[in-house]
Parts: structure tokens; sequence; C-alpha cells
């Protein structure tokens, strides 16, 4: 996932935006076209555009894909995990309890405590140690 799709993205379920990107994993790739520059959110510094002091670092930008990480909405509480690249934002009824509560066992050190607690719609609630 490129960091320019936080500019674009929102919670499927209440259409919250921005949403809060935690990365885990990232690769180098190579750039191979000019970057456009985030028109209202910049993913890669974390910040809407209008509120950054210095102009965003595009081309760094560019070059980083989002191998493993997770996207959360601060409005509703429900998390999506980026697994190979591909952010995976499914409705509440089509997403899969054993996959989700693996990902959070796998990568609970990196997770925010309240997203393995409270996050919907899974959680270790319970089972966290």
């Amino acid at each position: 996932m490129k960091y320019r799709l936080m500019d674009l993205l929102i919670c499927p379920m209440c259409r919250h935006f921005p949403l809060v990107l935690h990365v885990f994993e990232t690769r180098e790739i190579e750039q191979t076209s000019k970057s456009k520059k985030c028109e209202i959110y910049c993913g890669y510094e974390a910040s809407r555009i209008d509120e950054l002091i210095n102009e965003p670092d595009c081309e760094e930008c560019w070059k980083k894909e989002i191998v493993t990480g997770l996207l959360s909405c601060g409005e509703c509480g429900r998390w999506y995990p980026i697994q190979d690249e591909i952010p995976r934002m499914l409705p509440d009824n089509m997403r899969d309890k054993n996959r989700d509560s693996q990902f959070l066992t796998t990568w609970k050190a990196r997770i925010p405590d309240k997203i393995l607690a409270e996050g919907r719609p899974f959680n270790l609630s319970g089972r966290l140690d």
C-alpha cells in the first residue's frame, strides 16, 4: 500500500476521514513515475496538508511500500489489517474472526492497546497478557 492512499481512504463503515495508519513493515521500491502530491492528508507525515509546517518529502514517500500494518478509525473504533501490501477494508459481516484474531496476536506488540482490547469488529479482550 502506498502512503498516498491515506489521502483517499475513509472508514467503510462510518465514513470517517482520515484513518490512523500504523506501519509494521515497509519495503523500498523503484519509483517509476512522477509523484503526485496529496491533496488533503499526507499519510507519510501523518498530518493534514494544511497543518504541515514544512513541505512533505513526496519523492521519499513514493519510494516506500507498506507491506504490513493496520488502519484504524478514531470515530467507530474499527480496524483494518494491511497484509501483503493490500489494505483489507471489508465490512464487518465479510470479515473472518479467526484470520483477524491471528493478525492481532501476531502483531500485538505493535498494535495500540485500545485496539487490542476494544477494537471492532474483533479484539483480544480477555486474552491480553
